[in-house]
């Protein structure tokens, strides 16, 4: 399959102008929730609600996402999971209300104690999610530990771990759905790692944050990953 790219800008930059310098042809560029309506390309958000509509003030409907032609929804990202205290059964809730949206999910997992987190993770993330909604679903692996750090994960390390989440899925689902569901690794990804966990640890693609920032570090990334 084709290598999927996706830019996680985070909270930048912090104006429109910025915004519009830093698109670069070949991702999925989420940025802030204000310039989804204005930037053109593939786009996704970096959240969304688990509700559709209603008295949720500061939140955003996957209705809205899909009103503005996004694509795709990032879930369950650490920083959601530590500094927002979101709970596997939040995570749940938002990935069954994106996919029944429309919206392509990308559910993160990571870990510390690998094996058991990734189970979890997964099992509860993915908790009444249908075969057929599958196809809608791409995992992202991020160990906690390299995200923001500079400390990426060894190929061989992201390798095994891609190994063990097709097996968590084959066991969820079948082996045949688990072997298409696309599988990025993000973590202090870089033009110089990047294309290694695509050739070599067998990545489908990649979540990148800081380095997404900056436009010319990017198309190296992009150009790597083939």
């Amino acid at each position: 399959m084709k290598p999927l790219i996706i830019a996680n800008w985070k909270m930048n930059p912090t104006s429109l102008a910025e915004a519009k310098k830093m698109i670069v042809k070949g991702a999925v560029i989420c940025p802030p929730f204000v310039y989804l309506g204005l930037l053109r390309g593939e786009l996704g958000a970096q959240n969304c609600s688990s509700e559709e509509k209603g008295a949720f003030t500061g939140e955003i409907s996957p209705l809205t996402l899909k009103d503005l032609k996004v694509k795709y929804v990032i879930l369950g990202h650490s920083e959601r999971r530590k500094l927002f205290s979101e709970t596997d059964e939040m995570i749940n809730k938002k990935v069954r209300r994106a996919l029944a949206s429309g919206l392509k999910v990308v559910l993160c997992v990571g870990e510390i104690d690998k094996k058991e987190v990734l189970k979890i993770q997964l099992e509860k993330g993915l908790e009444g999610v249908s075969r057929d909604e599958m196809s809608k679903v791409i995992i992202a692996y991020e160990p906690v530990w390299a995200i923001g750090t500079g400390k990426n994960c060894s190929v061989d390390e992201t390798m095994s771990s891609i190994i063990l989440i097709r097996q968590i899925l084959s066991n969820l689902f079948s082996r045949a759905i688990a072997d298409k569901i696309p599988i990025l690794y993000g973590g202090s990804v870089n033009s110089s790692n990047s294309g290694a966990y695509i050739k070599e640890a067998g990545a489908n693609g990649l979540l990148v944050g800081g380095a997404s920032l900056k436009p010319d570090e990017l198309s190296k990334i992009i150009k790597s990953s083939y």
